[in-house]
């Protein structure tokens, strides 16, 4: 059976250079190349979902992929694709490049400029690792198809449209259903989770961004236990510290909750910080809420052409829910995803604070009453979203209508 190469990198002479050579080589069949980090994440999950057949052997990233770096994107593909053996291609063949890469569950390295002998060899025995893995695991498609869960951030268009309670709701519905879930919160410098669920906290999300490996029993101490079952890890009560959490450190905390729960939530407020933007670019579903008022679409429509400027997430792959929807109001969701481009949520959140005052006062969001036509709508969206187990969720207080099946979801 040929050995089915996936070649990745943002340089088109690289690339092209790349697959001639990859061409040549015996019982080699090299796939369409790919040219960015979402593109090859979204490649494989979408071959995964078909069938985990489907999934090439070997991906061949190239030193000059973007906009993840080339070590990071390697981890994330370790991490949700273990049985795919990813081989890195870089001008630096040093020992230190060699041990990083091999920390990030890279296979094998090598250097530029490539040579036909040294390329081959890598190949051959990658190919062969990856499809060992794949007898002793009996092709199990949870196994192969990623660890981990489903990964939805919520952001908003802009500040007080209802990102946090919708992402509070949404991670409740979830954890309720019998799905282990965390909530994170990357409002970093505003963030207001704590304060929903009336909290007092110790550590925080930033206690974290200088770890470089992020074990379970790491994030169990970080993680805030809440009396639903949740997994909180929260904002920094100091602002500033919010700068400490790069992309970077994003990036391997998503990787490491994706790991360990069913769901994870995160909250991105309404300020794109590169810790958002991270995240963002890593979910499964990206939702963005938006009420249907004049200003907070024009926000929302600028943030989606941002994120597209920034190859953060195109329009389509992005869902817009529309918060406080009232009939009588001139701009409905349909006219917002007209003018926003984007995909649309099936359920709109009606609006009536009159239900939520008490709560929210009170710091007891959790204990919303289940006959709320605002919790009815957002736990509804949790099951739109696929978010909830479908057997339990139909059937439990304040549960949705039904749930279906989540782009990319991993069950």
């Amino acid at each position: 059976m040929p050995t089915r190469i996936l070649p990745a990198g943002a340089d088109p002479d690289a690339v092209r250079s790349l697959t001639t050579l990859l061409s040549q080589l015996p019982d080699a069949e090299p796939q369409p190349p790919v040219t960015d980090s979402t593109q090859l994440v979204d490649t494989l999950a979408r071959l995964a979902a078909e069938s985990v057949d489907e999934l090439p052997e070997v991906v061949v990233v190239h030193e000059r992929i973007g906009p993840v770096p080339a070590l990071e994107l390697i981890r994330e593909v370790a991490l949700r694709f273990p049985a795919v053996g990813v081989i890195l291609v870089t001008t630096d063949a040093s020992p230190g490049l060699f041990a990083a890469a091999m920390d990030s569950g890279a296979r094998g390295l090598v250097a530029l400029p490539l040579s036909y002998e040294e390329l081959a060899n890598r190949v051959q025995a990658v190919g062969q690792w990856s499809t060992g893995v794949r007898r002793h695991l009996g092709h199990g498609a949870e196994m192969l198809a990623g660890a981990g869960g489903t990964v939805v951030t919520v952001s908003g268009a802009k500040g007080g449209v209802g990102a946090t309670l919708t992402a509070i709701q949404l991670a409740l519905a979830a954890q309720a259903s019998g799905r282990a879930t965390a909530l994170v919160d990357l409002d970093l410098q505003t963030g207001d989770v704590a304060s929903y669920l009336d909290i007092q906290f110790r550590r925080s999300v930033a206690d974290l961004a200088a770890i470089t490996d992020i074990s379970p029993r790491v994030l169990a101490d970080a993680v805030f236990r809440h009396d639903t079952g949740l997994a909180l890890l929260l904002a920094p009560g100091e602002g500033e510290r919010g700068e400490e959490v790069t992309d970077r450190a994003t990036r391997q905390l998503v990787s490491a909750l994706r790991s360990r729960y069913e769901v994870v939530v995160v909250d991105c407020g309404a300020q794109l910080s590169g810790a958002g933007a991270a995240a963002v670019e890593m979910a499964d579903t990206a939702l963005l809420v938006t009420t249907p008022d004049v200003i907070a679409v024009r926000a929302a429509k600028r943030t989606v052409r941002m994120w597209d400027r920034l190859q953060i997430r195109k329009a389509e792959e992005t869902t817009v829910v529309v918060n406080r929807h009232s009939r009588s109001t001139e701009i409905q969701p349909a006219l917002v995803q007209r003018i926003t481009g984007t995909a649309l949520a099936r359920t709109a959140v009606p609006a009536n604070f009159r239900e939520l005052q008490g709560v929210v006062d009170a710091g007891r969001l959790h204990e919303l009453d289940a006959k709320s036509t605002v919790k009815q709508a957002l736990w509804a969206l949790a099951g739109e979203l696929g978010l909830v187990k479908a057997a339990e969720g139909a059937s439990h207080r304040g549960g949705g209508r039904g749930a279906v099946s989540l782009r990319r979801r991993k069950e």
